[in-house]
């Protein structure tokens, strides 16, 4: 196995660096070799995995990654971490593929890396972390597999099943592209800084597409509707985007959902059932 980073190599690092953990980019690096590698173990990551990291930061996760063969593209937004990562990889791992790309992980598209990536595995800053997986997908078709650490609350909201307190527009809109589970916990003590909120692994498997782009758009706008107001029946909370409540009523009973149900109870597939009885009736 390749050597990984520890407590003290990660704060000598950002000493070298003069970088201090913000708030603002959500940086809170791991330095426990045991979850980097149970992480990637998570992430079924193999030789053969072209691999999307997000936020590699010092570097923690990305050794861990890079140590199992695959080929590794880490996008990283403030510009020292990026200039510093291919030396600390190449330092420790020098047969290590990697390619670093010096970019805001929310507006990266194809164009931008130099493979389709199979797997995204990363710690993602907890401010933007459902932003940026809905990015991720819908703008990367080849990702098969995804193993994230994320803010618990976050996760559980992800993973989360109708009916469930925490389901909401995430959860609908992360199921459009597949499956989602919790993967175990993280203890706050395998971070520097510790963070002062727990954090979670969530696994995410690609499904079968529900429809096109234009279906997905129209899906994401009633799902935003009937969560932005989740305690009124659907026929209200829809009525903006549909016509008035009457109309939202007549649209969703042909689409064979009770209008008086709420959101927190609606399946994805039935929001596309809906996309699909909206985008007829033209």
């Amino acid at each position: 196995m390749g050597a990984l980073l520890g407590p003290a190599e990660i704060r000598d690092l950002a000493a070298k660096l003069d970088v201090t953990p913000t708030k603002k980019l959500g940086q809170n690096f791991v330095h426990d070799a045991n979850t980097v590698r149970r992480i990637v173990a998570s992430g079924r990551v193999t030789p053969e995995s072209r691999v999307l990291e997000i936020g590699p930061g010092l570097g923690s996760l990305t050794l861990g990654l890079t140590e199992t063969g695959a080929s590794v593209t880490a996008v990283e937004i403030d510009g020292r971490l990026a200039a510093q990562l291919p030396a600390t990889v190449s330092a420790m791992q020098p047969d290590a593929r990697l390619r670093v790309v010096h970019q805001d992980a929310l507006t990266v598209a194809a164009s931008d890396l130099p493979e389709a990536p199979t797997h995204v595995v990363a710690n993602l800053p907890y401010n933007v972390s459902v932003p940026v997986l809905l990015h991720l997908l819908a703008t990367f078709p080849s990702i098969e597999r995804a193993l994230v650490m994320v803010q618990a609350e976050v996760g559980y909201r992800l993973a989360a099943d109708p009916g469930s307190k925490v389901y909401g527009s995430p959860s609908v809109k992360a199921a459009w592209y597949g499956s989602w589970s919790i993967a175990g916990q993280v203890s706050r003590q395998v971070f520097w800084p510790v963070p002062n909120v727990d954090s979670v692994l969530v696994g995410f498997d690609r499904g079968e597409q529900p429809g096109d782009d234009a279906l997905r758009s129209r899906v994401f706008v009633l799902v935003d509707a009937a969560f932005q107001q989740r305690r009124k029946m659907l026929r209200q909370s829809l009525s903006g985007v549909l016509g008035g409540s009457a109309r939202a009523a007549e649209v969703l009973t042909a689409a064979g959902i009770d209008p008086t149900a709420r959101g927190e109870v609606i399946r994805v597939d039935d929001f596309v059932r809906l996309g699909r009885t909206v985008l007829a009736a033209g």
